[in-house]
C-alpha cells in the first residue's frame, strides 16, 4: 500500500475486528504518512515514541499501535465495527471460534 491521498480510498479490510499483517501501512515512512494526515500531532507523538523503544518488541508495540490508530481513524468499517461492539450489537465470538482464529494464525 501506499501513502494515500485525502480522497484515495483502500480496500476493505478483511475484518473490521483484526488488522492482518499484509493490511494497512507497510513500511514506515506509508505510517509517518498515513498519521501525517490524521493530524501531524500523531505523527509527532508516533516518532517520539519510536525514538524511545527499545529495538525488538517495543519497537514492535509502537508500530502496531500506530497501524490499529491508522485504521480507526480511516477505516469505516473499522470504526463502525468497534461502536457495535461497545454497543453490544453484535454477538461475541465463541471460545472455539476465537481459537479457530488463533491457529489460523500460527499455520502461516
Amino acid at each position: 500500500m501506499s501513502a494515500l491521498s485525502h480522497g484515495s480510498q483502500a480496500a476493505a479490510y478483511a475484518s473490521p475486528y483484526r488488522i492482518e499483517v499484509h493490511e494497512g501501512p507497510q513500511t514506515l515512512a506509508e505510517l509517518r504518512a498515513a498519521l501525517a494526515v490524521i493530524d501531524a500531532a500523531e505523527l509527532v507523538a508516533f516518532n517520539a515514541k519510536l525514538d524511545a523503544a527499545r529495538f525488538g518488541a517495543e519497537h514492535s508495540t509502537v508500530i502496531s499501535e500506530a497501524r490499529h490508530l491508522v485504521a480507526l481513524r480511516t477505516r469505516p468499517e473499522v470504526r463502525a465495527a468497534v461502536r457495535a461492539s461497545l454497543a453490544g450489537d453484535v454477538e461475541l465470538m465463541s471460545a472455539e471460534d476465537l481459537w479457530a482464529e488463533v491457529d489460523k494464525g500460527t499455520a502461516a
